[in-house]
């Protein structure tokens, strides 16, 4: 038997736990939160200094690498993608900076006016809790902890001190008014531990009953009925399951997934449709959305 919710958001990793968050708010929409990975059950998600470790190994990192890039004497790069609840968030090097205004104010012109920085500044403001309170560009009380490194090194301050005698500016807020010179990032931990978008935004709220989260769930296809999406297929273990969406079906599934998910099922070019000699679901058993769009050189 197929499941109902009002809206089923496609991937749990740092913008799927926000939305699964913001939406579970109101007590009258019941939400799905989908997510291949796994739990972010392991502790050592929260050490720092494992980093390098979660981006070398596959168990929380789909392992994504591009095709042979011409200009780099044919090598493939690696594209680490975190696969658990909180997405990269759980594996990345923790570094906290929003994007340039710029890009933001540029997505506004082209159409997209809700995106402007002005538009999106007070939601990065509302989701922060920056250890020095709020600002015209931070703010204080949010879900995710940001902070400075608390290390100090004279290494980094002449590193900083160099860019400055070369004609750069001291920048000690990236987050800040502009992005252009030296100095320290800021990071998304506390007392030093990692807090990823899972910790941050949706263990506080493990407790809604109008919230469900399902793990180990490969999407299959996106359920199209009339021209509209209506829920989505996926693949939990041996079983597959329809899962129907009231109000929306949400992909949150990043640069990589959400274009494949679109094409394997029937949405996009129509070379790149399975079937269509382009996109084709790998044999791979733990990744079934990962394909290539061979008919446009892409690599997913």
């Amino acid at each position: 038997m197929a499941e109902g919710y009002d809206y089923i958001v496609v991937g749990g990793g740092s913008a799927g736990c926000v939305l699964a968050n913001r939406l579970s708010e109101n007590e009258a929409v019941r939400v799905l939160l989908v997510e291949a990975g796994s739990r972010d059950w392991n502790p050592l998600i929260r050490v720092p200094l494992l980093a390098t470790f979660w981006l070398r190994k596959t168990y929380h990192n789909w392992g994504y690498a591009t095709e042979p890039e011409s200009h780099l004497n044919n090598r493939r790069v690696d594209w680490p993608r975190g696969k658990v609840l909180g997405g990269s968030s759980a594996i990345n090097g923790m570094v906290y900076t929003r994007g340039n205004r710029g890009d933001y104010d540029h997505w506004a012109q082209l159409g997209l006016r809700e995106w402007s920085y002005e538009k999106v500044l007070p939601f990065f403001r509302k989701s922060e809790n920056f250890e020095e309170g709020e600002s015209e560009y931070h703010g204080s009380g949010g879900e995710l902890p940001v902070t400075r490194t608390p290390v100090r090194d004279e290494r980094y301050d002449a590193f900083i001190e160099a860019g400055q005698q070369a004609g750069y500016p001291k920048n000690m807020d990236f987050n800040g008014e502009n992005q252009e010179g030296f100095g320290r990032f800021h990071f998304t931990i506390r007392n030093g531990e990692r807090w990823s978008t899972a910790r941050s935004f949706l263990t506080p709220v493990l407790g809604r009953r109008n919230l469900s989260i399902m793990t180990g769930a490969h999407l299959l296809r996106i359920v199209i009925e009339k021209g509209r999406a209506k829920g989505i297929e996926v693949k939990q273990g041996s079983q597959t399951k329809l899962v129907y969406a009231d109000g929306e079906v949400i992909l949150s599934c990043v640069a990589i997934t959400s274009p494949t998910a679109l094409m394997v099922s029937g949405i996009g070019p129509a070379a790149c449709r399975p079937g269509a000699g382009g996109a084709e679901l790998a044999g791979s058993s733990d990744n079934p959305l990962r394909a290539r769009m061979r008919s446009t050189g892409q690599s997913l």
